[in-house]
């Protein structure tokens, strides 16, 4: 039994998500997503998953049968994982036809020498290196994880994810057996509570995706959100292609027995479009809320950006904490979180700000002013983020004598420039 006060905090907290809920922008994320989707071209991104699963479905599949051949405590769900992967994933009227397929080419797949074995697993690497870039490119990331932390993830998405959702999913057939033994029909009280298992299940995996594969610092609650979005969008969507396909039976009756391969490619792709959609959610979310941001307002912004960051670490400097996190600097100068990362990569890069191994209550590390801004010459990030130089820019160089300017002469500038916007 619940204490008073245990009730009265309980009803608190749903009080505040309530209140977050009311007050949420949903008009202005709609129109952030949008933005997103189109700048980021991801339905050209799209696209190239569709293909490049379409390339490693089979490799995959027969990861996953030598991961259940290597651990027989765990053979036993290897049915049940392969069985609800496609009818989760997949609509139902090609959901056979499909796990079919793909069981007997895995199998095939086994019986090849090593180096063909180690030519068709390229495929599911090449795979999850996409999706890794793909991610990378809505969170506007410019550094890539090390080559070790990148393996041991690829390692751990191709042996542990399967066994993770085989034990999973065998409490799920657990229960159903149990029950089967008492009563003939479930009730509809368990059916429930099974399909409720397997969403989140899903948006557990999908969340995950979100917090681990990008190479910066996702907050849990903002991929939960996304992961919440992306289960429900495609449960939503397997419901529409299966009234499609049952109302317009285009496929079936221009392909006929080879309709499961075009349907099975569209809804790879509808796929891969709600997912990168909820990755776009994901990464926006931090921005969401904030009308009083700034946004890129032509050529020079990322210059612009660059040494209002200098100004504002040149100034902490003098201060107890040396430098601020990202989003306190984000905050200080009214930008995203996501314009504001490949400025500070370009800053890292030339060794002019670094990062403290010390971290604020965030959990963030600070970024700290390794140089002097009165001894150091502005060209190489002009050279960065305004004009590159090459022998066509050679008359801008020399007009603007850009070698000889230094960067504290322009740090006053950034900052009135900042104040004023």
């Amino acid at each position: 039994m619940q204490s008073p006060l245990t009730k009265t905090s309980w009803r608190a907290q749903l009080d505040l998500w309530w209140q977050e809920l009311s007050v949420f922008p949903w008009r202005q994320m709609a129109g952030v997503l949008a933005e997103r989707f189109r700048d980021a071209r991801l339905g050209v991104s799209a696209s190239s998953l569709t293909f490049t699963t379409v390339l490693a479905l089979v490799p995959l599949f027969a990861v996953g049968l030598a991961v259940f051949a290597a651990f027989p405590v765990f053979g036993k769900f290897q049915d049940t994982i392969q069985r609800w992967l496609i009818e989760s994933l997949v609509p139902e009227s090609i959901a056979r036809q499909v796990l079919s397929y793909l069981t007997q080419f895995s199998r095939k797949a086994s019986r090849l020498g090593s180096v063909g074995l180690v030519a068709v697993l390229m495929s599911a690497v090449f795979l999850m290196v996409t999706i890794e870039r793909t991610l990378g490119q809505i969170w506007r990331l410019q550094r890539q994880r090390p080559l070790p932390q990148r393996v041991l993830l690829y390692w751990s998405a191709i042996t542990l994810g399967p066994l993770f959702l085989g034990a999973s999913l065998a409490i799920t057939s657990y229960v159903v057996t149990a029950s089967r033994d008492v009563v003939d029909v479930l009730p509809g009280s368990i059916r429930w509570l099974l399909d409720s298992f397997e969403f989140v299940l899903l948006t557990a995996c999908v969340s995950g995706l979100y917090f681990y594969v990008p190479y910066t610092r996702v907050r849990w609650r903002h991929a939960i959100t996304a992961g919440l979005f992306v289960a429900g969008a495609l449960e939503l969507a397997k419901k529409l292609l299966a009234i499609y396909l049952l109302q317009v039976p285009t496929y079936s009756v221009i392909y006929g027995a080879f309709a499961a391969l075009p349907i099975l490619l569209v809804w790879i792709y509808v796929t891969w479009l709600i997912v990168l959609l909820g990755a776009v959610l994901a990464s926006s979310l931090p921005e969401l809320g904030q009308p009083e941001w700034r946004k890129p307002d032509g050529a020079g912004w990322g210059f612009r950006l660059a040494l209002e960051v200098l100004s504002e670490l040149n100034m902490a400097k003098a201060t107890a904490q040396r430098g601020f996190s990202t989003d306190d600097l984000a905050a200080r100068l009214r930008v995203g979180p996501g314009e504001l990362r490949p400025v500070l990569e370009v800053l890292h890069n030339l060794d002019w700000v670094g990062r403290l191994t010390e971290q604020n209550d965030k959990g963030q590390a600070r970024q700290v002013l390794l140089m002097d801004p009165a001894q150091t010459s502005v060209a190489p990030l002009a050279d960065k983020l305004l004009v590159w130089r090459a022998s066509a820019a050679d008359p801008v160089w020399t007009q603007t004598g850009l070698d000889l300017i230094r960067v504290a002469t322009l740090l006053p500038q950034a900052t009135r420039s900042s104040t004023r916007a």
